[in-house]
């Protein structure tokens, strides 16, 4: 099994914790255990939610060949 997703030096954030909704109007994240806080805050309540966390984007080569699209 592949340990990319789960990076144990990724930073404790609000807006990874299993507690936390972010929020659609602000920078802010709702949590069920601290109330309203900052999106890059935390506490020692984390849990991290890997669904959470968007990856960086895979950055796609552009020298294709003509053969490369042949079935």
């Amino acid at each position: 099994m592949s340990n990319k997703h789960f990076n144990k030096k990724l930073e404790h954030h609000c807006e990874y914790c299993v507690y936390g909704t972010n929020s659609e109007f602000s920078n802010e994240v709702l949590c069920l255990k601290r109330g309203v806080t900052d999106a890059k805050d935390s506490c020692r309540k984390y849990k991290y939610d890997p669904l959470k966390r968007l990856p960086p984007k895979a950055k796609i080569s552009n020298n294709y060949n003509p053969e490369d699209f042949l079935l």
